[in-house]
């Protein structure tokens, strides 16, 4: 990522920021971004190997979920990405603010920072795998709770990561004057990446991320009919003006960069075929893939142009795929990345 002009928050922005959208997005629109959600890998040597075929296939950051099942867990797993690569940035989409004490994620976040020389962004979220909480053991506090505890984590996040002695007094966390070390290459902090499907989340994203990503909703907790439910166009068109009308009221619209985690992809020249395949599977409609803008399907002028579309559209100029996709995708990422 080149770096040019700073945000509110003092963090550096890609210098080729640059148009107003001729489409209907009220945001900036900025140059294309693609990274890949990566779980596991057989072997430490097979880990780097795949961040380098990512690196080296012109995306831009791996990404990793933070959760108790199949995956390795993302600190550890993230730096070692880091270490292997030059150029890759790497994230968490995004760390559970409820795993972990946010003095310490923040500690952590910096050492990695100062180690891959600043190519670390912040992915943090409330928390809402209920089997997560129920396999260790965690209470599961009602959605208004993990919220204001994700709030509270995200600004010592940030104020341990300042440049001066931080104190914080809130309902869950209390920071007594702690001067974090080491201070993170890039200043205050790296890029924010807050994901959200309901208006509160996305409201909070707006005010406080460099980064939103506009998700499902997962209010009950698990992947099913709710949050496929609420991956439709209409749904989303709804998200993103959540999103701008918070944004604008903070004086946000420019500084913010426009997140999607794609689900269905498939490059192919049978489109039909495939998304009806793909509705067939998880109990909806074809049109309902076609359009939602977590789908991507068809051949590459296809999908290119669609990505296209939804960045006039809504803002998206930062898509990420599946590790399955790393390499049918790779030539759509090398068609738009960086344009």
């Amino acid at each position: 990522m080149s770096l040019g002009a700073q945000n509110s928050h003092g963090v550096d922005l890609p210098d080729r920021i640059l148009r107003v959208s001729t489409g209907s997005s009220p945001f900036p629109v900025r140059p294309f971004r693609f990274g890949v959600q990566l779980q596991h890998s057989p072997s430490g040597v097979e880990w780097a190997e795949q961040a380098r075929r990512i690196e080296g296939l012109g995306y831009d950051i791996a990404t990793m979920p933070d959760h108790f099942d199949g995956q390795f867990a993302p600190v550890p797993a993230l730096q070692a990405i880091l270490s292997a690569t030059t150029t890759l940035r790497a994230s968490a989409l995004v760390f559970d603010n409820d795993y972990k004490h946010p003095l310490v994620l923040a500690k952590e976040l910096a050492t990695m920072d100062v180690l891959s020389a600043g190519r670390v962004e912040i992915g943090l979220g409330a928390g809402w795998m209920i089997s997560d909480y129920e396999q260790a053991g965690m209470t599961y506090d009602r959605a208004g709770v993990r919220i204001d505890r994700f709030v509270e984590g995200l600004a010592v996040i940030k104020g341990v990561m300042g440049s001066d002695p931080f104190s914080f007094e809130g309902e869950h966390y209390t920071i007594r004057s702690h001067d974090g070390f080491p201070k993170p290459v890039q200043t205050p902090h790296p890029p924010v990446i807050i994901g959200g499907g309901g208006p509160r989340v996305l409201g909070i994203a707006a005010r406080e991320a460099d980064i939103v990503g506009v998700n499902g909703t997962l209010h009950a907790g698990v992947i099913g009919p709710e949050a496929i439910a609420t991956m439709t166009r209409d749904a989303v068109v709804d998200k993103v003006a959540i999103v701008a009308d918070a944004a604008r009221n903070a004086g946000r619209l420019e500084q913010i960069e426009m997140n999607v985690r794609t689900f269905f992809v498939s490059v192919t020249d049978d489109r039909t075929g495939q998304i009806a395949a793909m509705a067939d599977v998880i109990g909806v409609e074809p049109q309902m893939i076609r359009e939602s803008p977590f789908a991507l399907v068809g051949s590459v002028e296809q999908i290119a142009a669609d990505i296209v579309a939804r960045r006039e559209e809504f803002g998206f100029s930062y898509v990420i795929v599946g590790a399955a996709e790393i390499d049918s995708f790779a030539p759509v990422v090398a068609r738009l990345a960086g344009t």
